[in-house]
């Protein structure tokens, strides 16, 4: 099924490069805070690119203003919720998280500013990040009686070691932008006024290569990463494999030895 691109209520989709798609969190007024209707927004534009993969070669996150990438789940919406209600809320909240990680897609988070909480939790769903010199980062939920529950617990030990990862759950303090680059949590620093761009000369280089291979060097890494080295090689090879009959890799062949740049066409 094509992918569709529509309105949202609490996001903003754009096209800033061929083959580029920009997810942009759209709330700034409250820090770009996660309500139920961001979350059912979020499910319906990355389950889409699950089910068309072919829409778009890389794909940008960002939140909108310059104060916040985004604070977390909207508080006051849930101020008075049952804990019947609270739950189907955090339902959501967990199937756009799913929707995240498995979006075959590169994922690129570009952290405008403060990324708390669940929008902590967002950027670890991503394949890597970069953040303005200016960004703050914490999982706070420890401070509200609560604790992740959008794989904060899981992918941040991932990313940065499970001894790092317990003190930042445990103490519920912020980090810097600074103490997130040290730690292999974001990838660059960028100026506020030029980490778009960045972002943007980064996906355009993935997006020129072959959305085959980037698609197939995404789904090794994340799946090979959960088994044991040899079997991981196995897949590794399986992944490819599938791209030895590709027109792409004929493509990139014949154009290396024209001295000439590649056209690739995702097949």
């Amino acid at each position: 099924m094509p992918f569709e691109r529509r309105e949202y209520e609490t996001l903003v989709l754009s096209t800033p490069a061929e083959h580029v798609l920009q997810v942009t969190l759209n709330r700034p007024h409250v820090a770009n805070a996660m309500n139920t209707q961001m979350g059912l927004d979020l499910h319906n534009v990355f389950d889409g690119l699950a089910a068309d993969p072919l829409a778009f070669r890389c794909v940008i996150l960002t939140g909108a203003g310059e104060k916040a990438f985004c604070g977390g789940g909207d508080l006051k919406q849930r101020q008075g919720m049952t804990d019947e209600q609270w739950q189907a809320q955090h339902l959501i909240f967990e199937r756009h998280t799913r929707a995240f990680l498995a979006c075959p897609i590169p994922l690129i988070a570009a952290v405008n500013g403060a990324a708390y909480a669940g929008g902590l939790e967002m950027v670890l769903c991503c394949d890597f990040a970069y953040a303005s010199s200016t960004a703050r980062f914490a999982l706070t939920e420890v401070t509200l009686g609560i604790m992740p529950g959008a794989s904060g617990t899981q992918t941040l030990p991932r990313a940065i070691g499970a001894r790092r990862a317990k003190e930042i759950l445990l103490t519920g303090l912020p980090f810097s932008a600074e103490q997130a680059e040290q730690w292999g949590l974001v990838n660059r620093l960028c100026a506020p006024d030029q980490l778009l761009a960045e972002v943007l000369a980064t996906a355009t280089r993935i997006a020129n290569n072959a959305p085959i291979s980037t698609r197939q060097i995404k789904h090794s890494v994340n799946t090979g990463g959960q088994m044991d080295l040899a079997s991981a090689l196995m897949f590794e090879i399986e992944a490819y494999n599938r791209m030895v009959p590709t027109e792409d890799r004929r493509e990139g062949i014949n154009a290396f030895n024209e001295k000439r740049k590649p056209v690739f066409k995702g097949r």
